[in-house]
């Protein structure tokens, strides 16, 4: 039996992927790192067994009780953190000084291909650190529609990136979640290595914004704009800067890119098919006809 911590806890990957550990009845000790305890409890009420420390990526003095008596940790960094040196440096450093050597960290498709995502970095960091680990590389979020997107979608019935055609592949949270679980069940057969885990349909954002029209009877549009408008205007809602260049980097980098290529990993893992992006969109089409 291990003792687990879960960063990111409260967001929407680290709830799902606590979901579906107790839905595997693990037989391991599940820990939710998160900065407020008593609100974490109101949102894990239903999970009894579930354990807290408390624990804020932004403050390094949380890091030693946090890791105490952990053996594995589930890595997720918040969007907004793109300072690596500053915020993640510390808490690696910190895992390999509590002796903790197995990290499964949530990173990004193709990460190994640019130095400059704050993903890459981190992968780096873990194996600089020599610290058994597996890296779970995603394709795009379908949930970003739902959150960080969500916002142009419903007050401007548009998307508004920098991405121009650039192709995306889709892969739903819940995919992701449930692969994580599973790895951190069979850590020693999938230890030191990068596994890329994508939906089966790359799309650009001119085909979702008709895919959420078609959905929500009402017409969406998706708007390119150039790099520096779209930090104008990210700046005056308020998004912190480091997470506007994240996102700038993110969006950006796909157009000079090739099409990103598909893994049937998810599938081989869980002998199901990931979701489509149609069956999201469907599946969450009350937020997109609440107009």
């Amino acid at each position: 039996m291990k003792n687990i911590l879960i960063t990111g806890a409260t967001g929407n990957i680290g709830m799902e992927v606590i979901r579906y550990l107790f839905e595997l009845n693990t037989q391991n000790e599940i820990y939710a790192g998160v900065r407020n305890i008593g609100n974490a409890k109101k949102m894990f009420q239903n999970y009894n067994k579930l354990q807290y420390r408390h624990f804020d990526f932004e403050n390094p003095e949380t890091f030693e009780n946090a890791l105490d008596n952990i053996n594995m940790v589930f890595l997720l960094r918040p969007p907004h953190i793109s300072d690596i040196d500053k915020y993640i440096k510390p808490l690696i450093k910190k895992i390999k000084e509590k002796g903790i050597e197995q990290i499964v960290f949530l990173s990004v498709q193709s990460a190994e291909k640019s130095k400059i995502i704050p993903h890459n970095k981190i992968e780096r960091l873990i194996t600089e650190y020599s610290l058994d680990y597996v890296f779970l590389r995603p394709s795009y979020f379908m949930q970003n529609l739902t959150t960080i997107l969500y916002k142009d979608i419903i007050e401007r019935h548009k998307i508004i990136l920098p991405a121009s055609k650039a192709k995306f592949n889709w892969i739903d949270i819940k995919n992701i979640a449930e692969t994580v679980a599973l790895i951190m069940g069979r850590f020693e057969i999938y230890k030191n290595k990068p596994y890329e885990i994508t939906g089966y349909e790359n799309k650009n954002f001119y085909e979702v914004a008709t895919i959420l029209s078609e959905v929500s009877g009402n017409t969406i549009l998706f708007e390119n704009v150039n790099p520096f408008k779209f930090f104008r205007i990210k700046k005056k809602e308020g998004m912190l800067t480091g997470m506007i260049f994240v996102m700038i980097i993110l969006h950006i980098l796909p157009r000079f890119q090739k099409e990103p290529e598909i893994s049937d990993f998810y599938e081989k893992l869980t002998g199901k098919k990931p979701t489509s992006l149609a069956e999201f969109v469907k599946r969450e089409q009350n937020k997109f006809k609440n107009f």
